[in-house]
């Protein structure tokens, strides 16, 4: 029996989400029990502790981080909700007056963005509940012998968040593009309608703005305070209950490395999705509906091979030593992508016509195109998404030379260590470039702009595997800082630390991967904004291409180049601010309780303290940088023109790219440098924890912090934030003097 598209994408939706739920309720049967259950029998603390007074720890623990987390999602989500209460007035007014004052036109698009917006915020908050109630399972199931329980009780968390997303982010697009063809039924009207469904990305897009940038500065404040203090002061381990930050650092790891990045992932699907629709609109004509759904398709087929590649970790060959831990989640990547390719090539063929027309972004002419180019092109994202990680993860594990280096820059201190750091991450933004740019070429030169577009898809199609592994690692992280706090045996640690080091590294192929579809979807997204120009002006505009030489357009090319150091300067110092008044703070609870640096302390630190500071500072700290990102287009296409946009948006996707890897990668491998030195002995060259070699691997993890996890993460938002709202609000622009602005200027 043929499927429809409509029939495999609701299908792909609803698996993605059972197979969620199913993977939530296997989490759900490992208990945090007391002292009668199976499971608390060995959870003896160090201290020789009985089982029960143990697993009251836990529970307090776990209860504390997750309503740390709880109420700043809450705050969070409360002032996201103003913004985008009043921001959807301003989609509707403005869409409306640019379309010559299509009400419809401005309604579905304040629509979607509001449906975008909350999508974003329910798969961040989700995302925050299931890593919050997996990670004192995961801390449980190290107890048990072996890694099999622990990694799969991890991994299965991941998986939820994964698969969650990606079926409702499917689920929700389509739905609002099925009812949105009951106003525009005529295939002719579909450009329309593709239109509309823009806000969708541009609210999922404004919403990981702020999770990801407040969640970075929660998180890496907590973090940086905690190192300072504790690590390079007073000498404690980290996660040690007797640091007032430790707790909000845990909860740092849940609102900034699982909410945000959840949101900032949604945020790629949606405008990737959205991007190839307005592109290949005019597919629906020759092709039909089917046929224009394509890209959807491929996220829906996508779900489907993570699916099946995920029994590999779980069943087929569960991990059993530590060494079979990061293989484990390699595998997860490398299978995906092999199996995607033949999966993509029977979508392509069962979906699109022998033959289709295509509208092309330069010139009036047409591209006639065949499956088998689609076929490539989705292709080329996927296999060059793989690249770019495998790449990543030569820069930033210390299995390899680099990080190494770095870890040896140490030895004569902290200085060098940073210099070490900084030209690592500059020289590790080459081969990603140049991968990028050969699959832009190949990818345009066989279909145009709508190429790319599949490119970006492809290069996401793999979704669900990528968040369940990025999920994974800080929910290890979050085990191992609930083992020490609790204190439990060292060999639970132990284990953690174990499922962690390989989560750090996984996480940095997946920025790799995060930061690559960014760039093809803001350059997916550039193209949609000039097609819809073009439409717009009936060709009197950017018919021949975007001429960077244009006064004007060059002008802005330089200032959209400038956007993302100045972005990185105000999350950057947001964090120092924030960090500042964390460590006076940790440092004051020491000054006033001496007797918490005791090995038996008696007192207890005001964990609350630390949250407190944490909530107020990146709620404070996280409207300046989304604002810039978000105003300064509209601006400039409201007073500029779009000559102006266009240079702004070219020089902001350019500079954010290798910005964004660079700056991550550098904190990566500062981050793995410190784990590589505090693996070796103290009789070898590098001396092991304590040491001043380890004191200066802290200061660069230290410095490495925002990079990785609050700045170079948050910039791929930046480029494709910018271009998304471009593209819905392109009509306004063109309206006012034809494109030349309120200046009026050519």
């Amino acid at each position: 029996m043929a499927l429809s598209a409509t029939e495999i994408i609701l299908g792909s939706a609803a698996i993605a989400l059972l197979w969620a739920l199913i993977q939530f309720s296997v989490i759900k049967r490992i208990p945090v029990a007391d002292g009668s259950n199976t499971e608390s029998a060995a959870l003896s603390g160090a201290s020789g502790e009985s089982s029960d007074e143990t697993t009251a720890r836990l529970n307090e623990i776990y209860t504390a981080i997750y309503e740390g987390a709880d109420s700043f999602l809450k705050a969070e989500y409360a002032v996201c909700n103003l913004f985008v209460a009043c921001f959807s007035i301003i989609v509707f007014l403005l869409v409306t007056w640019g379309t010559d004052y299509n009400v419809a036109r401005g309604g579905f698009t304040a629509i979607s963005f509001l449906l975008g917006a909350f999508t974003s915020m329910a798969s961040g908050y989700l995302g925050m509940k299931v890593a919050v109630f997996s990670n004192v399972r995961t801390t449980i199931s190290a107890q048990k012998a072996g890694f099999t329980p622990c990694f799969n009780t991890a991994f299965r968390a991941g998986a939820v968040m994964g698969f969650a997303l990606c079926g409702l982010g499917m689920l929700m697009l389509y739905v609002t593009m099925l009812v949105f063809r009951e106003y525009y039924p005529k295939p002719e009207d579909w450009r329309l309608l593709t239109e509309s469904i823009t806000g969708y990305g541009l609210g999922g897009s404004c919403i990981a703005m702020f999770g990801r940038v407040g969640g970075g500065i929660y998180t890496k404040a907590a973090d940086v305070g905690a190192d300072l203090v504790g690590k390079v002061v007073h000498g404690i381990p980290e996660d040690d209950p007797r640091n007032p930050a430790t707790i909000a650092d845990n909860v740092g790891d849940n609102v900034g490395d699982v909410a945000g990045m959840g949101s900032d992932l949604f945020g790629s699907f949606a405008e990737a999705t959205c991007a190839a629709l307005v592109i290949g609109s005019s597919i629906g004509v020759s092709g039909g509906w089917d046929a224009m759904l394509f890209p959807v398709a491929v996220s829906a087929v996508g779900v489907i091979v993570c699916l099946v590649c995920s029994f590999i970790a779980t069943d087929i060959a569960p991990v059993k030593s530590e060494a079979g831990i990061e293989k484990a989640l390699k595998v997860q990547l490398i299978s995906t992508t092999i199996l995607m390719v033949p999966a993509i090539y029977f979508a392509a063929e069962y979906l699109l016509p022998e033959s289709f027309d295509l509208a092309t972004a330069v010139g009036d002419g047409t591209v006639s195109l065949e499956p088998w180019m689609a076929w490539i092109c989705v292709s080329a994202g996927v296999v060059g998404g793989l690249i770019i990680g495998l790449v990543t993860e030569y820069y930033t594990s210390h299995s390899y030379a680099p990080v190494r280096e770095v870890a040896n820059s140490c030895k004569t201190g902290a200085a060098t260590n940073m210099i070490y750091g900084i030209s690592l991450g500059y020289q590790s933004a080459v081969i990603p470039v140049l991968v990028l740019s050969i699959v832009i070429y190949k990818s345009f030169a066989l279909c145009d702009l709508y190429g790319v577009a599949l490119a970006a898809i492809g290069m996401l199609s793999n979704l669900s595997t990528g968040l369940t592994i990025d999920v994974y690692g800080p929910v290890c992280d979050n085990a191992g800082g609930i083992a020490e706090m609790a204190e439990l045996h060292p060999s639970v640690r132990e284990k953690t630390d174990a499922l962690d080091a390989a989560g750090n590294t996984t996480a940095a192929i997946g920025k790799g991967f995060a930061i690559g579809s960014a760039a093809l979807v803001s350059l997916a997204l550039f193209g949609a904004f000039i097609t819809r120009i073009r439409a717009s002006s009936e060709d009197a505009l950017f018919m021949d291409g975007v001429n960077m030489l244009e006064p004007l357009t060059f002008a802005f090319l330089l200032i959209g180049g400038m956007i993302p150091f100045w972005f990185a300067a105000m999350t950057m110092k947001s964090v120092g601010l924030a960090a500042m008044q964390m460590v006076l703070e940790v440092q004051r609870q020491f000054d006033e309780k001496p007797h918490l640096l005791d090995a038996n302390p008696t007192e207890r630190p005001d964990y609350d303290a630390c949250i407190a500071i944490s909530t107020q500072a990146s709620l404070k700290e996280m409207i300046a940088p989304g604002a810039m990102v978000i105003f300064t287009p509209l601006l400039t296409g409201l007073f500029f023109g779009v000559h102006a946009v266009s240079g702004l948006l070219v020089g902001a996707l350019i500079a954010s790219v290798q910005l964004a890897i660079s700056m991550s990668n550098s904190g990566g491998a500062w981050d793995n440098a410190k784990k590589y030195i505090e693996k070796a002995d103290a009789n070898s060259e590098l001396k092991g924890k304590g040491s001043d070699i380890h004191k200066a691997a802290v200061v660069g993890d230290t410095v490495g912090d925002p990079f990785k996890d609050t700045s170079g993460p948050a910039l791929n938002i930046v480029m494709k934030l910018m271009a998304v709202l471009s593209l819905v609000f392109a009509d306004t622009f063109y309206a006012i003097n034809e494109g030349r602005g309120i200046f009026d200027l050519s």
